[in-house]
């Protein structure tokens, strides 16, 4: 069949799927004409798709990895907006029931000529070369899956990040705040959530760029040290310690969380769990344990998944989490807060606090995406055109997980319980939010 007769039959499946949908945004074939999706359709904001063989390769194999290849070659391509604009204009209200007024016959008698049509061979070299879900995963394997994602290069997180570096949920005293505000106020919350007091010492796992221990020993004037699996990370926060003139009191060193010896006041560890692996959560907590005295505080901060209604269900890998494992996030696993929980608990933790922060994460990731876009001409220089845009769907898709809430996140305070009696905290919250009372820069 010709390209104009391969042409026709898409501009007709496309009319039909626009039919149903009604969307606002159109489709740019590739011989440049325009189909809308929807009665209000713009037809400058549109899905372009570099030729038939793309739909023919989706026709024959029809998976969420084999769309994702061809996004990231810019096979499928969106114009006309930013990424969370344009994904906003695809979002329809009951697609699922709309889906169900497309004719299967019309929809399968226009594909049918894609069926035999080649489409240009695939080169992939931005997944990871392993096993991405990290269930069969041996402790040194972390080292693997921390460098996949945090090594890309620091000038790239320099390009979507704030001033910190702070490459985890920001706190939103207001809606309206800038990111470096936000990241500002979350570390500063995290610090009042663990009651740091001057002297104490603070271990923070997984510590990223280094901006808590910063944080914490410039404003509640602790003795803070910091472990990553990330040399780039290490390199970047020990050079802020000694910018900020903080040597002797905060310290970050390449190590894995499982290898930490010594005693700490206090715990933080945010975003790690994530990294730990579900079957490895008693492990990792055991070892939290014992670092910590009696009633030390411990701070869990992560991204979790909902629960579903038998532990089998929810352990099946979906599609969507095996493409984030593959391509950005290699050995991450989401647990459900209650069974965090439970296990947190019968590790001999008690719980004091557990606080939801989706609707942060959800505008924090908002924000990155943003930011990577509008500087995405440095970012393809840096990484390659396609890793910019597996991280720019990363960041996005992820924003709209958190606000659709099919992924969530979680601060979990938690206490060591070893002796009878009471926990010790405080009466009230009234410590996480009177501003007044902290710490200016340690002497």
């Amino acid at each position: 069949m010709t390209t104009d007769k391969l042409a026709q039959s898409a501009r007709t499946l496309f009319t039909k799927v626009g039919e149903a949908v009604n969307t606002k945004i159109s489709v740019k074939l590739w011989d440049g004409s325009v189909v809308p999706l929807g009665d209000d359709a713009d037809p400058n904001m549109c899905l372009s798709i570099s030729g038939p063989g793309v739909i023919g390769s989706l026709m024959r194999r029809p998976t969420l990895d084999n769309f994702i290849r061809h996004y990231a070659q810019a096979h499928i391509d969106f114009h006309g907006a930013d990424f969370m604009t344009f994904m906003e204009n695809t979002r329809v209200k009951k697609s699922r029931e709309r889906a169900r007024n497309i004719s299967k016959f019309a929809i399968g008698k226009s594909l049918l000529p894609f069926l035999f049509v080649g489409a240009d061979r695939i080169v992939d070299q931005n997944d990871f070369q392993g096993d991405e879900t990290g269930r069969n995963r041996v402790q040194d394997d972390n080292k693997d899956y921390i460098r996949f994602h945090y090594d890309i290069s620091n000038d790239f997180y320099r390009l979507f990040l704030d001033k910190n570096m702070v490459y985890t949920c920001a706190y939103f005293t207001d809606w309206n705040n800038s990111i470096d505000q936000a990241q500002f106020d979350k570390l500063d919350m995290i610090c009042r959530k663990l009651q740091l007091k001057p002297g104490e010492k603070l271990l923070d796992i997984g510590c990223g760029w280094g901006a808590l221990v910063c944080h914490a020993v410039e404003h509640y004037g602790v003795i803070a040290h910091g472990v990553t699996l990330s040399q780039a990370q290490v390199d970047f926060a020990c050079d802020k310690i000694r910018a900020l003139g903080l040597e002797g009191r905060a310290s970050v060193e390449y190590q894995d969380y499982s290898k930490v010896e010594g005693h700490y006041d206090k715990v933080a560890a945010i975003g790690i769990i994530e990294h730990v692996g579900i079957a490895n959560i008693p492990k990792y907590l055991r070892k939290v344990k014992s670092l910590l005295p009696d009633r030390g505080i411990f701070l869990n901060h992560g991204i979790t998944r909902t629960a579903k209604h038998s532990n089998r269900k929810f352990r099946k890998i979906r599609s969507e989490q095996r493409m984030l494992a593959k391509y950005i996030f290699p050995g991450g696993e989401l647990d459900h807060i209650g069974h965090t929980l439970e296990k947190m608990e019968a590790t001999g933790f008690r719980v004091q606090d557990v606080e939801g922060w989706r609707d942060h994460y959800a505008l924090t990731c908002k924000l990155w995406c943003n930011r990577l876009w509008e500087n995405r001409e440095e970012a393809i220089e840096l990484v390659g055109r396609e890793k910019f845009r597996l991280w720019l769907a990363y960041l996005g898709c992820v924003s709209y997980a958190l606000g659709d809430g099919t992924a969530c996140l979680f601060q979990t305070v938690v206490t060591k319980h070893k002796a009878k009696g009471l926990s010790g905290m405080p009466p009230t919250r009234e410590h996480l939010y009177d501003r007044d009372d902290r710490m200016s820069a340690a002497a």
